[in-house]
């Protein structure tokens, strides 16, 4: 007995198994599925392949340089700098041209200062005293400008003073400017010269048109007719970043430059084109607020005949740009291919699974559908293996013999 069970385990081996199919007449179920596969289908196409380019292999680790240049004159005439004229020497921080920037568009200037001995501003609150006690000397003033010197100043018939300190005097003025000081920075212009490397693909390309005519960005402006000038009003950039340009120059901002290439590279590589975004980084509605603007100080040293050090104190107000450069390139390649085609065949795999389950489960005649689908069938003796072959079309009381 046993070696017959072993014998037919054994021959088990070699059977050829196939799955029973059963065509279920019912127009409900059919629509359903075929708007499943119809569904599944237009995902795959039109999401994945047409929208996606889920054929495409795809490189993000974009390289990237980015080289500024400005250009543009102002005068100006104040009674702290006199007649002044303006170029990029003097506006343009830092002067080397990199992917960020700063345009100086206002400034409060406190000249001649040197250091000495003198009254800390009255705005500052860690300064404000009544008697020597309240300035301990040698003690740095709080958000000040120098050390106490231990005396308290007073004007006369004033109750309170401020502390003397040691400091480059005179201090500097707190008034903020009235009105921008180079407003005419609106028209000066920066050329943005990007080139980028997707090293998965060894390609590259740069924003600039690739000629031989010296005069083309002497008198070109970027347009959507020259995509391939990268010269900017920066009253332009302002403008698009959805900002003004005189408002936002009084005090300052940040303004961002974002250079996108998405490239198919399936395509010629004159499809590969960048293309420009701006916005404001900094809160444009936090304006009225005491952190809004953008601003910081800098000082130009001299020394006179007698030897004593002298400085010029800027405190600096203008737009930062930050350029900033994002991309993606893609080109056919089988293996994603493969890989989404699969996945495709197995969404219909799961529809189908899903339309199984409304017709055996949920449907009123699921107990009429179920019994077709699953057919139990008993092996009780050796001689039921030489029965006819069941087809599936025996009633209950043929198969109950078996």
């Amino acid at each position: 007995m046993g070696q017959v069970a072993w014998k037919g385990l054994f021959l088990s081996l070699f059977d050829y198994k196939t799955e029973k199919y059963v065509i279920a007449k019912n127009k409900k179920v059919g629509i359903l599925y075929r708007v499943v596969q119809l569904s599944i289908l237009a995902y795959l196409v039109g999401w994945v392949f047409v929208v996606k380019k889920g054929y495409q292999d795809t490189d993000t680790s974009l390289q990237s340089s980015v080289i500024t240049k400005l250009k543009g004159v102002a005068f100006t005439n104040t009674s702290e700098l006199g007649e002044r004229l303006w170029d990029v020497a003097d506006y343009v921080i830092p002067p080397q041209g990199e992917n960020v920037f700063f345009v100086m568009t206002n400034l409060i200037v406190t000249p001649n200062q040197r250091q000495a001995t003198c009254p800390e501003s009255v705005s500052i609150p860690d300064a404000l005293c009544y008697k020597d006690g309240d300035c301990p000397a040698g003690q740095a003033v709080v958000a000040g400008n120098g050390v106490k010197t231990g005396r308290c100043l007073k004007e006369r018939d004033s109750i309170r003073g401020t502390c003397e300190i040691l400091a480059w005097c005179p201090v500097e003025k707190r008034s903020k400017p009235k009105k921008p000081l180079l407003a005419s920075a609106e028209n000066f212009t920066v050329y943005i010269k990007n080139s980028i490397r997707f090293p998965k693909f060894k390609f590259s390309k740069m924003n600039v048109l690739a000629t031989d005519n010296e005069s083309y960005l002497k008198s070109c402006r970027y347009s959507t007719e020259h995509p391939y000038c990268p010269i900017f009003l920066l009253g332009n950039i302002v403008r698009w970043a959805g900002s003004d340009f005189h408002e936002m120059a009084l005090e300052g901002g940040v303004i961002g430059i974002q250079i996108e290439w998405n490239c198919d590279l399936d395509k010629a590589p004159s499809e590969c084109n960048p293309h420009y975004s701006f916005s404001r980084l900094d809160n444009k509605f936090a304006e009225k607020s005491i952190s809004s603007g953008y601003n910081f100080r800098f000082a130009k040293y001299y020394r006179d005949a007698d030897g004593v050090d002298y400085r010029t104190l800027f405190k600096a107000y203008g737009i930062r740009f930050d350029v900033m450069v994002n991309g993606k390139a893609g080109k056919f390649n089988i293996i994603p291919t493969v890989i989404n085609i699969g996945s495709g065949l197995a969404l219909m795999g799961a529809g189908a699974f899903f339309c199984d389950l409304v017709l055996l489960y949920l449907i009123k005649k699921s107990n009429f559908y179920r019994g077709k689908k699953y057919e139990e069938v008993k092996s009780s003796s050796r001689k039921s293996l030489s029965s006819p072959t069941l087809n599936g079309n025996q009633s209950p009381d043929q198969l109950g013999g078996l």
